[in-house]
Protein backbone atom coordinates (compact mmCIF):
# COMPACT_ATOMS: atom_id res chain seq x y z
CA UNK A 1 0.00 0.00 0.00
CA UNK A 2 1.10 3.64 -0.69
CA UNK A 3 0.34 6.32 1.17
CA UNK A 4 0.12 9.95 -0.10
CA UNK A 5 -0.40 13.06 1.91
CA UNK A 6 -0.50 16.16 0.11
CA UNK A 7 0.65 18.97 1.91
CA UNK A 8 -0.63 22.30 1.67
CA UNK A 9 2.49 24.51 2.40
CA UNK A 10 5.17 24.33 3.80
CA UNK A 11 5.14 23.45 7.38
CA UNK A 12 6.58 26.73 8.54
CA UNK A 13 6.63 25.72 12.43
CA UNK A 14 10.25 23.97 13.27
CA UNK A 15 8.88 21.66 15.62
CA UNK A 16 6.25 20.72 13.60
CA UNK A 17 8.42 20.11 10.40
CA UNK A 18 10.38 17.77 12.38
CA UNK A 19 7.84 15.89 13.94
CA UNK A 20 6.40 15.15 10.84
CA UNK A 21 9.51 14.32 9.16
CA UNK A 22 10.24 11.84 11.65
CA UNK A 23 6.99 10.17 11.54
CA UNK A 24 7.07 9.78 8.02
CA UNK A 25 10.36 7.98 8.83
CA UNK A 26 9.14 6.24 10.87
CA UNK A 27 5.99 4.88 9.08
CA UNK A 28 8.26 4.34 6.03
CA UNK A 29 9.35 1.40 7.68
CA UNK A 30 6.19 -0.39 7.19
CA UNK A 31 4.53 1.56 4.18
CA UNK A 32 5.59 3.76 1.50
CA UNK A 33 4.97 7.76 1.97
CA UNK A 34 4.48 10.80 -0.04
CA UNK A 35 4.08 14.30 1.08
CA UNK A 36 4.04 16.09 -1.48
CA UNK A 37 3.86 19.82 -1.13
CA UNK A 38 2.43 22.33 -2.80
CA UNK A 39 3.14 25.63 -3.52
CA UNK A 40 0.93 28.06 -1.47
CA UNK A 41 -0.57 30.09 -4.42
CA UNK A 42 -3.72 32.15 -3.21
CA UNK A 43 -3.57 35.90 -2.26
CA UNK A 44 -4.84 36.28 0.88
CA UNK A 45 -7.11 38.96 -0.16
CA UNK A 46 -9.29 36.60 -1.99
CA UNK A 47 -12.34 35.76 -0.36
CA UNK A 48 -12.34 32.76 1.58
CA UNK A 49 -14.07 30.57 -0.88
CA UNK A 50 -11.94 31.44 -4.09
CA UNK A 51 -8.77 30.24 -1.55
CA UNK A 52 -10.79 27.28 -0.50
CA UNK A 53 -11.72 26.22 -4.10
CA UNK A 54 -8.16 26.90 -5.68
CA UNK A 55 -6.35 24.82 -2.72
CA UNK A 56 -9.60 22.01 -3.81
CA UNK A 57 -8.20 22.21 -7.36
CA UNK A 58 -4.67 21.60 -6.54
CA UNK A 59 -5.42 18.90 -3.74
CA UNK A 60 -7.99 16.93 -5.91
CA UNK A 61 -4.67 16.95 -9.17
CA UNK A 62 -3.18 14.58 -6.12
CA UNK A 63 -5.93 11.79 -6.37
CA UNK A 64 -6.21 9.62 -9.49
CA UNK A 65 -9.15 7.78 -10.12
CA UNK A 66 -8.34 4.18 -8.62
CA UNK A 67 -6.95 5.67 -5.22
CA UNK A 68 -8.55 5.69 -2.38
CA UNK A 69 -9.60 9.27 -1.11
CA UNK A 70 -9.67 9.96 2.68
CA UNK A 71 -11.06 13.79 3.61
CA UNK A 72 -9.81 14.86 6.87
CA UNK A 73 -13.00 16.81 8.02
CA UNK A 74 -14.30 17.62 11.68
CA UNK A 75 -17.74 16.30 11.24
CA UNK A 76 -16.01 12.92 10.03
CA UNK A 77 -16.42 9.32 11.54
CA UNK A 78 -13.73 9.32 14.80
CA UNK A 79 -11.94 5.99 15.05
CA UNK A 80 -9.48 4.75 17.73
CA UNK A 81 -6.01 4.16 16.99
CA UNK A 82 -6.91 -0.01 17.10
CA UNK A 83 -9.91 0.75 14.83
CA UNK A 84 -8.08 2.63 12.25
CA UNK A 85 -5.64 -0.34 12.04
CA UNK A 86 -8.41 -2.79 11.48
CA UNK A 87 -9.58 0.08 8.94
CA UNK A 88 -5.99 -0.01 7.14
CA UNK A 89 -5.95 -3.58 7.38
CA UNK A 90 -9.06 -4.50 6.04
CA UNK A 91 -8.61 -1.91 3.18
CA UNK A 92 -5.21 -4.15 2.43
CA UNK A 93 -6.91 -7.49 2.57
CA UNK A 94 -9.85 -5.55 -0.01
CA UNK A 95 -6.40 -4.88 -2.69
CA UNK A 96 -6.51 -0.68 -2.04
CA UNK A 97 -3.12 0.12 -3.42
CA UNK A 98 -3.09 3.73 -2.76
CA UNK A 99 -4.59 5.72 0.01
CA UNK A 100 -4.46 9.98 -0.38
CA UNK A 101 -5.69 11.45 2.94
CA UNK A 102 -6.53 15.46 2.24
CA UNK A 103 -5.85 17.90 4.36
CA UNK A 104 -7.19 21.45 3.96
CA UNK A 105 -5.86 24.53 4.50
CA UNK A 106 -6.46 27.02 7.53
CA UNK A 107 -9.76 26.98 5.85
CA UNK A 108 -10.76 23.77 5.73
CA UNK A 109 -11.74 21.43 2.79
CA UNK A 110 -13.77 22.52 -0.12
CA UNK A 111 -17.25 21.15 -0.22
CA UNK A 112 -15.65 19.20 -3.83
CA UNK A 113 -13.36 17.89 -2.00
CA UNK A 114 -15.66 16.26 0.45
CA UNK A 115 -17.88 15.17 -2.22
CA UNK A 116 -14.63 13.23 -3.79
CA UNK A 117 -13.87 11.89 -0.57
CA UNK A 118 -14.58 8.01 0.20
CA UNK A 119 -14.42 8.30 3.44
CA UNK A 120 -14.38 11.68 6.05
CA UNK A 121 -12.03 11.03 9.07
CA UNK A 122 -12.20 13.23 12.14
CA UNK A 123 -8.94 13.38 13.92
CA UNK A 124 -10.98 14.74 17.33
CA UNK A 125 -13.97 16.88 18.10
CA UNK A 126 -10.76 19.55 19.26
CA UNK A 127 -9.87 21.82 16.37
CA UNK A 128 -6.36 21.79 15.69
CA UNK A 129 -3.95 23.86 12.85
CA UNK A 130 -3.37 22.29 9.55
CA UNK A 131 -0.15 21.71 10.50
CA UNK A 132 -0.36 20.17 13.33
CA UNK A 133 -3.15 17.88 11.86
CA UNK A 134 -0.04 17.19 9.42
CA UNK A 135 1.95 15.68 12.30
CA UNK A 136 -1.09 13.92 14.37
CA UNK A 137 -2.67 12.25 11.24
CA UNK A 138 1.11 10.78 10.59
CA UNK A 139 1.39 9.80 14.03
CA UNK A 140 -1.72 8.28 14.20
CA UNK A 141 -0.60 6.33 11.12
CA UNK A 142 2.43 5.20 12.74
CA UNK A 143 0.66 4.05 15.57
CA UNK A 144 -2.30 1.96 13.30
CA UNK A 145 0.80 0.06 11.57
CA UNK A 146 2.88 -0.84 14.97
CA UNK A 147 -0.95 -1.94 16.17
CA UNK A 148 -0.94 -4.19 13.20
CA UNK A 149 2.55 -5.27 13.40
CA UNK A 150 2.31 -6.59 17.35
CA UNK A 151 4.41 -3.68 18.66
CA UNK A 152 4.71 -2.11 21.76
CA UNK A 153 4.42 1.55 20.87
CA UNK A 154 0.52 1.33 21.21
CA UNK A 155 1.23 -0.02 24.58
Amino acid sequence: MKLRIPLLGKTRTDYLDAGIRDYADRLGRYVAVELPVLRDRHNHREADEVIKASEAVRLLEQVGAAVFCVALDPGGSLLDSEQLAALLNRWENQGVNSVCFLIGGHLGLHETVLARADLRLSLSRLTFTHEMSRLILLEQLYRAWTIKAGRNYHK
